[in-house]
């Protein structure tokens, strides 16, 4: 495939991507409009948020298994669907199992971006998949970037909800319209076999990767959602902090290329856990202007999970094929799904102890704050411990390649 076409189709993907997280930060950002408007519980919501978690896993697990037989452009245009569908029946949606539908097709969609996009790309850029995957998901936290902005904007000059999720489908409809008019890759369907994609998922190293995704996944994704609740009284603006965050993702994705060349996929895996952890410890015990610099590490050491992740499983164990990507993928979201009500027990039974001690609110708000980053030090903790052995694994195999290869 020439270059060209290649990088129209990776333009695509990136739309696509961006369209997913506009999606995340436009819904977290009208959620209480929503409640309000439609007289639902927090109860309620949170089942409404659930569903766009629900969603992605399926599709993601879904789409894997059947990229082999429908390829990628199918199932891309199955997300385009999906995303068109749940963003016009969100506006007109009329309550809450309205809201439940179309926010499992928007989850549906974005699980189906994942699934049609990684293994295209890791295929169209089969000497560069991990730079590559990263520069793709530099779109995530920038896509969260457009979205919070638009939402903040619109709702400050009194628009509402229903034009702020009408926003999105304006990117929908340009990469809907770029499917039509972009030519995909045709790849040698006797090298794309799901039967044996699905007995090279059986192996250790694979089974190691998918345990650290859930792990790194929810130290990313987990923090990032609670960050009003956590630090909310810190004597910082958590939504500045949020956005700081995912900007530093999205520059650190992009200039990716030279650190995992330099370091290799699991090289970029230890480093970021390090920086992961000595950020997360930072913000359970600074406060004020210090949490800034402390949400800094913090960013620059998730910035990497997710797409090296993949990258690590593109490159080290490339006969997992697509399935292989999707189920990590899907495995990573999930567990967030899991561990979010973790979280909430953590925050609540931290809550209830700080107020035991007789403190005023704000206090109580940074002790808890404060705890429930230390329970959450424990993922990128272990982290260190399990890409410290990846890193030599790998060191050791690429050492014996290369003495293979000097040796014939």
């Amino acid at each position: 495939m020439d270059k060209l076409r290649a990088n129209k189709v990776f333009i695509l993907c990136c739309l696509a991507l961006t369209v997913t997280s506009m999606t995340f930060a436009i819904r977290a950002g009208i959620l209480g409009e929503l409640g309000a408007q439609y007289g639902l519980s927090a109860n309620q919501l949170g089942w409404v948020n659930a569903m766009a978690f629900l969603g992605f896993p399926l599709a993601t697990m879904f789409g894997g298994i059947l990229y082999n037989a429908m390829g990628a452009k199918k199932l891309i245009t199955l997300a385009f669907v999906c995303h068109l569908l749940g963003l016009i029946l969100t506006i007109s949606s009329g309550g809450f199992w309205g809201l439940l539908i179309s926010t499992f097709l928007i989850g549906f969609a974005n699980g189906s971006v994942e699934a049609g996009c990684n293994p295209l790309i890791a295929e169209i850029y089969e000497d560069n998949k991990t730079t590559m995957l990263n520069k793709f998901h530099v779109w995530f936290p920038g896509g969260i970037v457009i979205g919070a902005l638009i939402s903040n904007v619109m709702t400050s000059a009194g628009l509402g909800w229903q034009l702020q999720v009408a926003t999105i489908i304006v990117p929908t409809l340009i990469y809907g319209y770029m499917l039509l008019s972009s030519e995909f890759p045709e790849f040698d369907r006797s090298q794309h076999s799901t039967v044996d994609n699905i007995k090279h998922l059986f192996t250790p190293l694979y089974i190691f990767l998918v345990a650290c995704m859930t792990l790194t996944a929810t130290t990313e994704l987990g923090t990032q959602q609670w960050i009003q609740g956590i630090l909310g009284a810190s004597g910082a603006s958590p939504m500045i902090i949020l956005a700081l965050m995912t900007g530093i993702m999205a520059v650190g994705r992009y200039y990716a290329g030279p650190i995992v060349h330099r370091l290799n996929p699991a090289g970029v895996l230890l480093f970021s856990a390090i920086f992961a952890s000595i950020g997360m410890l930072m913000m359970s015990m600074v406060s004020g202007g210090m949490i800034y610099l402390a949400a800094i590490i913090f960013a620059v050491g998730v910035c990497y999970f997710w797409p090296t992740m993949l990258g690590c499983v593109s490159e080290y164990l490339p006969k997992t094929g697509a399935l292989g990507l999707s189920i990590i993928g899907g495995a990573g979201m999930f567990a967030v799904s899991m561990w979010n009500p973790v979280i909430g027990t953590w925050i609540d039974d931290a809550t209830a102890s700080a107020e035991a001690q007789n403190l005023d609110p704000t206090q109580v708000q940074i002790l808890a704050g404060q705890e429930v980053l230390q329970n959450l030090l424990l993922f990128p903790v272990i982290l260190i411990v399990a890409f410290a052995v990846l890193f030599f694994i790998v060191k050791r195999i690429t050492g014996q390649r290369i003495a293979t290869a000097t040796q014939n």
